[in-house]
């Protein structure tokens, strides 16, 4: 299976409090972002000054390289990946370059381990904790929290390395749920899980299944939360 992952790194710096709702400091905006193809190339995407020095967001026009990148692979038959890439990175990634009918586009054709889980559980994973629970050795560089702080105090590479870094750890993942079968977690509770996923899915595919049984949940996370921002009318599962 030829496959790539992708991920972002935010600019914005902010304190998310308990509960709260990331939307509330939105929209994000982009400060790098990384492809890494399966065994194979690994690109950075960012923009830089007149002195060759990273900006503090992309532009318009390097967003849009990207998002077209992501278009071209998925049409040449590579499985394009993200962790949670539908409610987050494309969405982002799409806004960033001035074309979210695009990013709709690619986001709907993409999979998305994370939402796939989200659709069989009733709630989101992160992808530290997969890792963990599926032998991943390599480790995240940093807390997603921090990448802002770092990359506006300069700090250009250690940002680059982690959002490289988050790309190779969600390709590694996507490779053993394919081996085997299935996902799994490590529980809040420090307890190691498991869920059968006999195929990764399409989000498109995922939208065709039926919404995950919340009964159980208090205040729990919606479906719909993770594709509003995609015009309705690309969302047709097949």
């Amino acid at each position: 299976m030829s496959f790539l992952s992708f991920d972002i790194e935010i600019s914005d710096v902010f304190e998310l409090g308990p509960g709260q709702d990331l939307d509330q400091f939105a929209p994000f905006h982009i400060s790098v972002a990384s492809t890494v193809v399966h065994d194979g190339e690994e690109r950075l995407w960012y923009s830089v000054d007149d002195n060759d020095t990273p900006c503090l967001n992309i532009t318009e026009e390097r967003a849009h390289e990207l998002l077209v990148y992501l278009h071209d692979q998925q049409q040449a038959g590579v499985k394009i990946c993200a962790w949670n890439g539908l409610g987050f990175d494309l969405r982002w990634i799409g806004h960033a370059a001035g074309d979210t009918e695009l990013a709709a586009r690619v986001a709907l054709a993409s999979y998305d381990p994370m939402f796939q889980f989200f659709n069989q559980r009733g709630f989101p994973v992160a992808l530290a904790k997969v890792g963990a629970a599926m032998g991943i050795e390599q480790a995240k560089l940093m807390s997603g929290a921090d990448a802002p702080v770092r990359w506006r105090e300069g700090r250009y590479q250690e940002v680059m390395d982690y959002v490289l870094g988050d790309s190779q750890i969600t390709n590694q993942i996507v490779a053993e749920i394919s081996r085997r079968k299935e996902i799994s977690w490590i529980t809040a509770k420090g307890v190691a899980r498991s869920e059968p996923m006999p195929a990764l899915k399409t989000v498109l595919e995922v939208l065709a299944d039926p919404e995950p049984d919340q009964s159980w949940m208090d205040t729990p996370l919606r479906r719909e939360k993770f594709f509003a921002w995609i015009p309705p009318e690309l969302v047709k599962p097949a």
